[in-house]
């Protein structure tokens, strides 16, 4: 008698499980489907070819010594940007990536997804990139929204994180007592 009412349990649990599996995936369906591909492309993102992300140029000297005041490479830049993508977007500057060993200063832009590769001893443009990447990313993590409705602190995005975490976390506990439970009832059922 206990034995087939611990048997009822694990049977209702197991329907409760995957219930929850269901549900979750279905609610959830569109979101785990970007977060997929976005990671996939996001992990093939240096070996695309120069297609996801951009190929670093090499520059002239990897002697820091040699090299343009940053505050110089910075102008250079904005010049750059104004002139050779548009006049329209704004110039402003988002991230600076100083690659000594390269002798390259990369620099990413505010709300657009322009880079410009410098030659850090010269401050000769090597490269203007699209950084398909930057977009890759803010549509992973769920950020494209707090920039698309200009929510400040990300707000969004850690809802968005979170929910995606705890779903995971969620489908992960649920799909392994999905698998290990009826093997559990079966080796119960045989004792």
């Amino acid at each position: 008698m206990a034995q087939n009412n611990r048997r009822q349990q694990q049977a209702k649990i197991l329907r409760i499980f995957r219930k929850l599996h269901r549900t979750t995936g279905a609610l959830l369906f569109f979101f785990f489907l970007f977060v997929s591909i976005t990671g996939l492309l996001l992990g093939w993102k240096k070996n695309s070819n120069g297609v996801i992300l951009a190929d670093t140029e090499q520059g002239t000297s990897a002697e820091l010594a040699e090299w343009l005041p940053l505050e110089k490479l910075k102008t250079n830049a904005q010049i750059i940007f104004r002139d050779s993508i548009s006049n329209q977007l704004s110039p402003d500057i988002d991230r600076i990536d100083v690659r000594p060993d390269k002798g390259v200063v990369k620099f990413s832009f505010k709300n657009n997804y322009y880079g410009i590769q410098l030659d850090g001893a010269t401050g000769t443009i090597l490269k203007i990139e699209q950084r398909r990447s930057d977009f890759i990313e803010q549509v992973h993590d769920g950020s494209i929204l707090d920039q698309y409705l200009g929510t400040t602190d990300g707000q969004i995005k850690l809802f968005y994180t979170t929910v995606m975490g705890l779903a995971l976390l969620l489908f992960t506990v649920t799909g392994f007592w999905l698998w290990y439970g009826p093997k559990r009832m079966k080796r119960m059922s045989k004792s």
